[in-house]
């Protein structure tokens, strides 16, 4: 933060638990008590867990959910009522790219992304003209905890081309979303491909 406020801009920083709704709905008033009136918001604290369609619990459910789809909700939904008469804002929810490549794996959480992505397409309707509204999904982009450096560059190898993203690529497709005017309801897939080949024939299911 102090190289940000060294290049003579503002930021703070503000911390709350998402999958509370009230510590949720207090983000958008205390960001914008702190820095103004805020014109873009970016989705994208996420909870990534695995559970089965034979294990998840409604513990499970609750706890991919409440962060990962109702709390974007409703920071959108502030976000929206609160944007000044005559201004324009964007919207960027971070999704996953099997969204467009569904697996039966990772229930609640791929549940809650599918719902993100069908709120991000719902909102950009909604919201159109003033409000743009999108989605970045990336594919491998860091090891997840469950899984070694060996089998972090096995998922990514096994894209179509042999590569995931990064985070640095992520924020490139955000910086790119926000130049487009016209780009609204639709996902920058960050995949090296995967969303194109998932199938029930590729054998074992891998650490992700």
């Amino acid at each position: 933060m102090a190289e940000i406020h060294a290049q003579g801009r503002r930021a703070t920083i503000l911390a709350a638990d998402l999958s509370r709704e009230a510590e949720t709905a207090r983000l958008l008033p205390a960001a914008t008590e702190a820095l103004g009136p805020i014109g873009v918001l970016v989705n994208n604290a996420s909870t990534f867990e695995r559970d089965e369609w034979h294990d998840a619990t409604r513990e499970s459910w609750d706890h991919h959910l409440e962060p990962n789809l109702r709390a974007p909700f409703v920071l959108a939904q502030a976000f929206a009522k609160s944007l000044p008469e005559a201004a324009e804002g964007v919207v960027v929810n971070m999704l996953d790219e099997r969204v467009w490549s569904l697996t039966p794996h990772f229930t609640s959480y791929t549940i809650s992304k599918a719902g993100l992505w069908a709120l991000t397409q719902s909102l950009a309707l909604a919201l159109a003209p003033r409000v743009r509204v999108a989605g970045i999904g990336p594919g491998p982009a860091l090891p997840s905890p469950r899984q070694s450096e060996e089998q972090f560059r096995a998922q990514c190898e096994s894209t179509p081309l042999h590569r995931g993203t990064s985070p640095q690529e992520v924020a490139r497709a955000l910086l790119a979303i926000l130049s487009l005017p016209s780009f609204t309801g639709q996902m920058l897939a960050l995949d090296g491909g995967q969303h194109l080949q998932w199938s029930p024939a590729r054998g074992a299911v891998q650490p992700e």
